[in-house]
């Protein structure tokens, strides 16, 4: 007889797939140090509890992911005469769609803004855009607004006090918290060739601040403290590293307003032969750097210490453009190129080329890294003399709903 089969043994049952709750926070940001941009990390971390709690438990991380990937440009804000709202011209990367998501998912029409006083149109008018905020005044009411159009929050706070902005050229700027929470600033800027005054407003508080008037002298070092007076154009106050500057006409110094101390001073620019216009601006590692052309050459100094243990302005390098420019010559009526630095944001020069004939054609906005040294055609645009890139900032990476304060 056969010997009797041997009794089946029971499957076992197949292991349970790996889900993305199985990895740990460690394998998570290691995963995610790999995406492209910062959208797609936004897009990727909110997909559930644990990519949010990776993300959002490690200033570490989020510190490194920055030094790995630059802020993403995601289009101009352009002052157009006579209109309600300033304009938006989106940039649409097909390589990466996140960027493409999170401009279409953004409300860059400012559709929040309010009407003015008495049920009037609005009518807004931008100041400054800076860390994701875009601050704007009203022109028909008491305040100003700063909305962060990925968020949607909007923030509307009364206009400072009379007594400092009247007969004075006026600006502002948004300084944004260093961490992801907390409240941020408006800082507002009175100031003539002769001096200065400043007001701050916290967005904890919603009070003016208002710091006394400084002359022009007082902000001189001693040795300089004979009275003389720069004259400084209006609106071009640059937000580097902690500090406001300001180029005079002369382009030999530059006014400059620390925003912790909130003291002024002044300091002398470097003088390059030739050099055409002066913009303040931040290099890739954060430091402060001069940008000037020369006709379609870009001269960058920075502020640093020497062989000697000096610190003062020295020569980074120059980087002719012109073979680059060419290509765009055939669409202008003359071969005479403008270029026009707008801003410098963590080692890329925003520009704007138009022609300098006729600035009424169409010209191009144009952005250059100084690390890679590459030049890239963005967008065409009409020339305007007022451009606001929108960088977007590192975003609170919460799931709150849009919010509105007044």
């Amino acid at each position: 007889m056969p010997p009797p089969p041997l009794p089946k043994k029971p499957r076992s049952r197949p292991a349970a797939p790996t889900t993305i709750c199985d990895l740990g926070d460690d394998l998570l940001r290691e995963i995610f140090l790999r995406l492209p941009s910062l959208p797609t990390l936004v897009r990727a971390a909110l997909t559930c509890h644990s990519s949010l709690r990776a993300v959002r438990s490690s200033p570490a991380f989020r510190r490194r992911f920055r030094e790995l990937h630059s802020p993403p440009l995601l289009g101009i804000f352009l002052h157009i005469f006579e209109s309600d709202t300033p304009a938006f011209r989106p940039l649409r990367p097909r390589s990466d769609p996140g960027l493409t998501a999170a401009i279409c998912g953004s409300d860059f029409f400012l559709t929040r803004l309010p009407g003015g006083d008495n049920g009037s149109a609005p009518a807004w008018l931008i100041m400054d855009c800076h860390d994701g905020y875009v601050l704007l005044l009203s022109c028909n009411s008491d305040h100003i607004a700063v909305y962060n159009p990925l968020t949607r929050a909007l923030h509307l706070f009364p206009k400072p006090p009379e007594e400092i902005c009247q007969d004075m050229r006026v600006e502002y700027h948004v300084l944004s918290p260093e961490e992801d929470q907390g409240p941020f600033r408006v800082i507002c800027v009175c100031h003539e060739d002769y001096g200065a005054q400043a007001a701050v407003l916290s967005s904890e508080t919603r009070e003016w601040q208002i710091l006394p008037w400084v002359d022009a002298a007082s902000m001189l070092q001693p040795a300089l403290q004979p009275w003389y007076s720069e004259k400084y154009s209006p609106d071009d106050g640059k937000l580097v590293n902690g500090s406001i500057y300001w180029i005079a006409e002369s382009l030999a110094t530059a006014r400059v307003l620390n925003i912790a101390t909130l003291q002024f001073s002044r300091i002398d620019l470097p003088h390059v032969e030739g050099q055409e216009a002066l913009a303040a601006g931040e290099a890739r590692d954060g430091k402060l750097c001069i940008v000037c052309t020369i006709k379609l050459t870009l001269v960058v100094c920075l502020w640093g210490t020497d062989g000697d243990g000096l610190e003062r302005w020295m020569l980074d390098k120059r980087y002719p453009l012109e073979q680059a420019i060419d290509e765009l010559r055939h669409r202008f009526t003359g071969d005479d190129v403008i270029l026009k630095v707008m801003a410098i944001e963590n080692g890329f020069v925003y520009l704007s080329a138009y022609c300098e004939v006729d600035p009424k054609l169409p010209g191009w906005f144009l952005s250059f890294c100084l690390d890679t040294e590459e030049l890239n055609w963005l967008c065409p645009i009409l020339h305007a003399d007022d451009m606001y890139p929108y960088i977007m900032a590192w975003p609170p990476l919460v799931l709150n709903e849009p919010s509105s304060s007044s």
